[in-house]
């Protein structure tokens, strides 16, 4: 079963999802250590960052292949972070903002090489929304986020990019965000489209995570938190938060 195939099916038995994004500039050697203990409660590697300044992509793709079998899906922020090592592509177009380069322009570029890749391309409508304060992902972007308390925007901009044929809305407060997307923007995309929802950014408790999966969230994304002292106790902490609802497995 391909990627797109697991997550849809998981929408489907109403069964909540778990990705970890690692980002390959700050991948470092007890990283290593961490992947085995994600391995038993998170979906996917999520793989990339809004700017590199080390050409890593692939060798951190090799370090997390060495120690998982789980999936290693690209979230890139440019067609120079495209390898064809990993297992998917989350193929993002910044629907949120008016970049043509970002909706458009790059994925020109990337097109032949992801036909010759044999990657699994997923269509992905990447929406920003504002977190309380610029992130990279703004910055690099060039584009003004989603304001948080504007859930018929984002609703609106889902449905959009649902009728261009997307197959999956991923909305982002950025790395380093300050809080997370509110309640009321997922709750509103996931009522506006017939799409799996993945949400990150500004996660850093469990509270965070159980508020956004009962808004509608299928799947969430822990990035930056892990980063700082006590990332792994915040994926223990989650663990129950996903175990809480009946279609999850246990384990």
């Amino acid at each position: 079963m391909g990627l797109l195939n697991q997550i849809q099916s998981s929408r489907q038995s109403q069964r909540k999802g778990l990705a970890i994004l690692l980002d390959p500039d700050k991948f470092e050697s007890k990283s290593i250590d961490q992947i085995v203990h994600y391995q038993d409660i998170a979906d996917f590697f999520l793989l990339g960052g809004s700017l590199m300044t080390r050409n890593s992509v692939a060798a951190v793709c090799s370090k997390i292949r060495s120690v998982s079998t789980l999936p290693v899906v690209l979230f890139p922020g440019n067609i120079f972070q495209v390898i064809p090592d990993a297992d998917a592509i989350l193929f993002l177009s910044l629907i949120s903002g008016r970049n043509p380069d970002l909706l458009i322009g790059q994925h020109v570029h990337a097109a032949p090489i992801l036909r010759e890749s044999g990657l699994e391309v997923i269509p992905t409508g990447y929406m920003l929304v504002e977190s309380g304060k610029l992130t990279s992902a703004h910055y690099m972007s060039g584009t003004m986020p989603i304001p948080a308390d504007k859930p018929d925007i984002a609703a609106c901009t889902a449905m959009a990019g649902e009728l261009l044929g997307l197959k999956l809305i991923y909305l982002d407060a950025g790395s380093g965000a300050t809080k997370p997307v509110s309640s009321e923007t997922v709750a509103a995309v996931k009522n506006a489209v017939d799409l799996p929802v993945v949400v990150g950014g500004g996660i850093r408790s469990p509270e965070d995570a159980e508020r956004i999966l009962d808004a509608g969230a299928d799947y969430i994304v822990i990035g930056n938190a892990l980063e700082r002292e006590g990332g792994e106790a915040l994926i223990a902490e989650i663990r129950p938060v996903l175990r809480k609802y009946p279609a999850n497995v246990s384990g």
